[in-house]
C-alpha cells in the first residue's frame, strides 16, 4: 500500500510594506544613530554593537545604569566606532561613560554573535508602535517596518521578511525590560510604562529576528512578508 507523503512547507502569498527606518547602535547599551541603508549579513547590521561596556562583574548595560541611554554611538567614516564624537577608545570616551556606569567601568571591542541579546536583529512595526504610544527609540529596533495594521505583529513569529535579496526570518516577540522606561531624551524613568508593556502587550514588543540571506537594505524599500505554512506535495 502506498503511504501518502508528508505535509510540505509552503508559502502563503505574500503582502507588501516598507522600510520606514533603519538604527544601529555601535556601542551596546547607548543610544544609537539613524542610518539609511545597510548591507545586512548574517550577523546582522555591520557595525552593531561591537563596542561593549564592562565592569569587573562582566557587562554593564542601561538597565541599570540608565544614563548611559544620553550617551550616542556612532561609525565614524573610518567604520571605527565613536562615543559622542569622540574615538571609542579614547580618554574622552571613557570619561564619558565612567560617568554614566562607574569609575570602574570600560569599553572593549568584541565582535562575536553572543554581542546580541537573543539574535542579531530586532524589527519593530509602526502599527504596535503606535499602539504603544511612547515613541519607536525606547524600543530600540534595528528595522521599522510600515503599513502593518495595528497589532499584526503578535502572529508574525515563524513568518519571513523578503527585502530585495535579502531574507529575514521572525523568531519571536522580544520581552521588554526597564530600558524601555527611560525616555531617550531627557533621561527621566517612569516605571509605568514597563507595566504598561505588561498589561497591554503581555511584556512583548517587536521581533527577534535573524537574516536567512544576505542583501542591501533601505529606508523606503517594499517589503514582502510571507507567512509560513504546511502543505500537502
Amino acid at each position: 500500500m502506498l503511504q501518502s507523503a508528508a505535509p510540505k512547507p509552503c508559502n502563503q502569498p505574500t503582502q507588501a510594506y516598507r522600510i520606514e527606518g533603519l538604527w544601529r547602535y555601535p556601542v551596546k547599551t547607548l543610544a544609537g544613530e539613524e542610518i539609511h541603508s545597510a548591507h545586512l549579513s548574517m550577523a546582522g547590521i555591520p557595525g552593531d554593537r561591537i563596542v561593549h561596556v564592562r565592569g569587573p562583574e562582566g557587562l554593564r548595560t542601561s538597565r541599570r545604569h540608565y544614563r548611559l541611554l544620553g550617551i550616542h554611538g556612532s561609525l565614524g567614516p573610518d567604520g571605527q566606532p565613536l562615543v559622542n564624537g569622540h574615538a571609542w577608545n579614547s580618554g574622552e570616551a571613557l570619561a564619558l561613560v565612567r560617568a554614566a556606569a562607574g569609575d570602574d567601568a570600560r569599553l572593549e571591542a568584541y565582535d562575536g554573535l553572543e554581542r546580541f541579546d537573543v539574535l542579531p536583529l530586532l524589527v519593530a512595526t509602526d502599527g504596535a508602535v503606535n499602539a504603544f504610544g511612547h515613541g519607536i527609540r525606547r524600543l530600540r529596533p534595528n528595522i521599522l517596518i510600515g503599513g502593518v495594521d495595528g497589532l499584526d505583529e503578535i502572529h508574525w513569529p515563524g513568518s519571513e521578511l523578503h527585502i530585495g535579496e535579502a531574507i529575514v526570518r521572525l523568531d519571536s516577540l522580544r520581552g521588554r525590560c526597564p530600558m524601555t522606561t527611560v525616555d531617550p531624551d531627557t533621561l527621566e524613568r517612569d516605571p509605568e510604562i514597563l507595566r504598561d508593556i505588561g498589561r497591554r502587550f503581555n511584556g512583548r514588543l517587536a521581533l527577534n529576528a535573524e537574516v536567512l540571506q544576505p542583501g542591501l537594505i533601505s529606508v523606503g524599500d517594499s517589503v514582502d512578508h510571507v507567512r509560513r505554512s504546511v502543505g500537502k506535495g
